[in-house]
């Protein structure tokens, strides 16, 4: 399925919702909206039926988590889940690596791709909530030792 021809299945009730206009949660909403053929794959394998459970619960667990941070009233709130966000991509983009004794491999460098450019999303998403840097800056001291007894 091709994002154009699943976003136009979408429901207008979360379209039409603010949250929608977040690109980050749509490529979330999709990637588990793939994930779910993915995922029947390989619980049709009895040795990746875990498997198939534990990427499912990552999937659903990005999107859901981004929409619970949306709705966060305070930027330290939506940040906290947006990091949950950040760790189920992680751990989905870790299962996929992982099913590709099952699933080909155009389906796990799509999938893969796509949770990647999720993380990238959210790195930049959870510092600009924080209202922090990533690196600390470099401050200048001065000292006048003139005074100094010693």
């Amino acid at each position: 399925m091709k994002y154009q021809e699943w976003e136009a299945t979408v429901p207008e009730a979360i379209r039409g919702d603010s949250l929608w206009k977040a690109k980050v949660y749509r490529l979330a909403l999709f990637s588990c909206k793939i994930g779910w053929h993915d995922v029947t794959n390989l619980f049709n394998d009895r040795r990746t039926r875990s498997l198939s459970d534990q990427l499912y619960r990552a999937l659903g667990s990005i999107s859901a988590n981004i929409a619970e941070g949306y709705s966060r009233s305070s930027s330290k709130e939506r940040a906290h889940f947006y990091e949950y966000a950040l760790g189920s991509t992680r751990e989905a983009r870790d299962w996929y690596y992982k099913a590709g004794d099952v699933l080909t491999a155009p389906v796990i460098a799509h999938s893969i791709m796509l949770l990647s450019e999720i993380i990238r999303m959210l790195l930049v998403m959870i510092p600009d909530q924080r209202g922090t840097v990533l690196k600390e800056e470099t401050i200048e001291y001065q000292i006048d030792l003139t005074d100094a007894s010693m």
